[in-house]
């Protein structure tokens, strides 16, 4: 089974968090252009030490700011994946019972005593998020709990316990407390409501698809071989998509994804065909497709470049 635990590390010193300013020019510089209303509950969550929540559609970058923070911050990104049926075992810890079982048999083979403490000791113990977030040494690290509303209820409730307290008992060793908490993300995009006790616990951001203009910008920073008229026709385009009623609208990532693909076939502008040939790379569902041939391809196109204009 794929472990739900990404680990990213960094080396660069930590920097000062003085104003919202200071949070802006930052994401900025690690790639992530932030508007002042998110900057603000970013600067909010470092300087109160309050884990940040963080709703929307896919694909708006909820994920990519705890990314930038461990980048920005320069300390590790410990990645919590949730979905359904996750439980303490995958998120906090497990023992290591192939490693128990050879301990056991290695014992036996040279006729030691086999003492049960030895078999639940920290060299068996499998530290998953959770409890690398909390058992950290040296600057705390980014921890990102993504997509929370996909795990069950059960789980939500002990992540509020682990919200709390910033403690993780594991029965045969003790309670570990962590000396200081991580810097915590969740993100959720809305698949069901979050318990109003857990987001309690936390500051609350919903991040909306960016601007025309910002995303004319971001798209020429996370692509930066894409042309800046390029850049524009394609916010332009996506914001008019966003417009259409979709099922699933494009965000900022199928944003960058059709800016690269045009440029990719060597393109510097949209145009119909082109459009109609790499709807597969921002629109991922046939009947969104079917609705923007509906609606006309002629129509969307002609107005994303009087927009970019």
């Amino acid at each position: 089974m794929e472990q739900p635990v990404d680990t990213v590390a960094n080396t660069v010193d930590s920097p000062v968090v003085n104003t919202v300013d200071d949070v802006v020019a930052a994401l900025a510089a690690h790639d992530y252009l932030a508007d002042e209303g998110l900057a603000t509950s970013i600067f909010l969550s470092l300087t109160m030490a309050r884990p940040l929540f963080l709703e929307g559609e896919a694909g708006v970058g909820k994920t990519e700011v705890a990314k930038t923070l461990a980048r920005w911050l320069g300390t590790d990104l410990i990645r919590l994946q949730c979905y359904e049926g996750i439980d303490a075992a995958q998120a906090v810890y497990e023992w290591d019972y192939g490693r128990q079982l050879l301990h056991l048999r290695t014992a036996e083979a040279r006729h030691d005593e086999i003492v049960e403490d030895e078999l639940y000791s920290e060299r068996f113990l499998v530290r998953r998020a959770l409890l690398r977030a909390i058992d950290h040494a040296g600057p705390p690290p980014v921890l990102l709990i993504d997509e929370v509303d996909r795990a069950d209820d059960e789980f939500e409730a002990f992540l509020l316990e682990v919200l709390a307290d910033w403690a993780i008992t594991v029965p045969e060793i003790g309670t570990i407390t962590a000396s200081v908490p991580p810097i915590t993300v969740l993100t959720s995009n809305r698949t069901r409501d979050v318990h109003d006790a857990l987001k309690r616990r936390c500051l609350y951001h919903w991040i909306e698809h960016p601007g025309f203009e910002r995303e004319a910008a971001i798209l020429q920073r996370r692509a930066p071989h894409v042309g800046a008229a390029l850049a524009r026709d394609v916010a332009a385009a996506a914001e008019q998509l966003r417009g259409l009623d979709l099922y699933k609208p494009p965000g900022v990532a199928e944003s960058i994804d059709w800016a690269t693909a045009i440029a990719t076939l060597g393109r510097d502008r949209i145009d119909d065909l082109t459009v109609e040939r790499t709807l597969g790379t921002v629109l991922k569902y046939r009947e969104d497709q079917a609705r923007v041939l509906d609606h006309g391809l002629g129509d969307l196109v002609r107005a994303a470049l009087a927009r970019s204009a």
